[in-house]
């Protein structure tokens, strides 16, 4: 009896949100034994991950770094728990807080999202810029760049030793310029953001992997450790550790705020934030307005000059945009597939070219665009304003369609609905990637009559950076079981991802091999560990499947339920859990 039968959806299943081998329902169920089980115990805490609060109740931390890391006076764990109380506060909402936190391990409590801080580093790297010519706004520039230049040049006049050095780092930076001084500042930032602490500047990549405008510059790093000793920059450096963190004190409310606010909005679980940063870098020796953000791999960042006390914001949620969106379309390699015949009608697009030969890039940017535009607010009350800022959103889709986001246009006609519905974004996406019409997507890209310019992309893209679990998820597309189980495995040895998701995809592996006793021990181990809503309730209704399977119904009768419970409110898995607790699973027949 130990056999398998393929999945058909039932009626109450109905049809599958994604194609079948990017579900989260397994692609294969169990026929029936009599095996007896003990049933998984449900962590009811674990699964309500959709909540809006949760996210928005862990404002980012600082950086624990020698004294830039928030006020001096407290924990750093206690002021961030301060401050999110203050914000549930206002909410009247610190009971919900309180009844989540019971059931919400402390370390994945406080585990920062973001930080701001400053970096020492990128500091050498712009005093270096700032030393041999790099003078751009000087004037409208804040008074500390002024007084650190001032400063620069009283140590290389007191150093004997710094002439040699500047005039080679000097030469070096003129041989290197890219015609315009805010280009020249990209260059090094992105050298910088590859770089180790002082007083070695050891890169931390290899080489072949560095950014092009990175490489190019590679040659500042040898004469990096000799400027910084020469002209004494740690004491530089220390003289204003004051203004410093009187920076990241002022920034740190409003981009906490910021970063809430999106995650309200888009209502994104805990989950998914393992061994990825986001690091918001001040660098007061920039030009006043400067935004330069990267994608390296996983991790993100975005380095400002403050101008006039304020920053670009938006240009902070943009970035925030793509680090909390961008893996979540990763995840899913066959929808993104399904998108491709998008890419040769946007070859004529003055967009960046990384998103013409990249359909990921081209959803995730797409969507992005759209929640921008959607979430342009109105100056004021009342109708007037409101069709006024309609018609301003309108403008912003129509700008980011003629700019090759050929996407944009269909994902804000979903979000009004999504806005009114309780699921987060993380599982409205798939619905919405399953429910598009390619064909008349492509027929609306063809009727697009792109600009002639391009708007700048504040990230820097290139194409993201598969992780061993968006691997594997490829190889359950293509039904090579065993290279995704191999994957996972090591996803799990090396613990550099998600160990719920990985323990998801050695189920559904196990499915497909028809190994039911694996299956169930993954997804009784997912359960256990994941913070994943959908991850969470399918692997609950395949447990309470394999139980029922197993005629042990009590047990079944617990996982459908706790799926149900779950939080998490999509259409097909409240069918499956709701069938599940009417009547014992049982696969459906093979045609004869």
């Amino acid at each position: 009896m130990g056999v398998f039968a393929r999945v058909r959806p039932t009626e109450a299943d109905a049809r599958p949100l994604v194609p079948p081998a990017e579900t989260f329902a397994p692609a294969q169920v169990f026929s029936r034994t009599m095996h007896p089980a003990s049933p998984t115990q449900a962590k009811s805490g674990l699964e309500q991950a959709t909540h809006p609060l949760q996210r928005a109740s862990r404002p980012l931390p600082l950086k624990p770094k020698a004294g830039l890391s928030g006020p001096p006076t407290k924990n750093r764990l206690e002021w961030a728990t301060q401050l999110a109380m203050t914000w549930l506060a206002a909410a009247g909402l610190i009971a919900a807080f309180l009844t989540l936190a019971a059931f919400t391990p402390a370390a994945a409590q406080m585990t920062p999202k973001a930080t701001v801080d400053t970096s020492e580093t990128i500091f050498t790297v712009l005093a270096a810029m700032n030393t041999c010519g790099y003078d751009q706004e000087l004037g409208q520039s804040d008074a500390l760049r002024r007084q650190i230049r001032s400063e620069l040049a009283g140590a290389a006049q007191a150093s004997p030793d710094a002439e040699t050095t500047i005039k080679e780092l000097c030469q070096f930076y003129r041989d290197h310029r890219q015609g315009d001084q805010s280009h020249d500042l990209a260059q090094y930032i992105s050298l910088a953001l590859t770089l180790g602490p002082p007083p070695d500047f050891k890169p931390q990549m290899k080489e072949a992997d560095l950014p092009p405008d990175a490489g190019y510059v590679l040659g500042l790093v040898p004469l990096l450790p000799r400027f910084y000793k020469n002209l004494d920059l740690e004491m530089i450096w220390a003289r204003h550790h004051q203004e410093f963190e009187g920076l990241i004190n002022q920034f740190h409310e409003p981009i906490a705020k910021l970063l809430n606010s999106t995650d309200l909005y888009l209502r994104l679980p805990i989950a998914g934030y393992m061994g990825r940063k986001f690091n918001i870098y001040l660098a007061p020796l920039g030009a006043p307005g400067q935004v330069n953000a990267r994608n390296y791999g996983s991790d993100y960042y975005i380095v400002l000059t403050p101008a006039r006390g304020t920053l670009q914001y938006n240009q902070v949620r943009h970035t925030y945009l793509h680090y909390v969106l961008d893996p979540i379309a990763m995840k899913r390699p066959a929808a993104m597939a399904h998108l491709e015949p998008l890419l040769p009608l946007v070859q004529t697009a003055p967009m960046d070219e990384v998103f013409k030969h990249d359909a990921t890039l081209l959803c995730t940017e797409s969507l992005i665009e759209a929640i921008e535009a959607r979430t342009i607010k109105a100056d004021g009350k009342g109708k007037e304003q409101e069709k006024e800022a309609e018609t301003k959103r309108g403008q912003a889709v129509d700008a980011a369609m003629k700019q090759g986001y050929v996407l944009t246009q269909y994902f804000y006609n979903q979000l009004p609905k999504f806005e009114k519905e309780p699921v987060g974004l993380q599982d409205a996406f798939p619905n919405w990637l399953y429910d598009m019409d390619i064909e008349h997507e492509k027929k609306v890209a063809r009727n697009v009559e792109f600009a002639e310019s391009a708007h700048p992309e504040v990230v820097r893209l290139a194409p993201p950076k598969p992780s061993l679990l968006d691997e594997a998820e490829k190889d359950l597309v293509t039904r090579n079981v065993d290279g995704a189980q191999q994957l996972a495995e090591q996803s799990l040895a090396e613990k550099k991802d998600d160990p719920g998701r990985a323990f998801f995809i050695l189920a559904r592996a196990a499915t497909m091999k028809g190994d039911m006793a694996g299956a169930q021990k993954y997804f009784a181990q997912t359960v256990e560990v994941s913070r994943e809503p959908r991850v969470l309730a399918w692997s609950h209704i395949y447990l309470g499947r394999i139980f029922d399977l197993q005629d042990n119904r009590q047990a079944a009768l617990d996982h459908y339920r706790t799926a149900l419970n779950s939080g998490q409110l999509d259409p097909q898995v409240r069918a499956a859990a709701e069938n599940g607790l009417k009547q014992p699973y049982a696969p459906p027949q093979r045609s004869q």
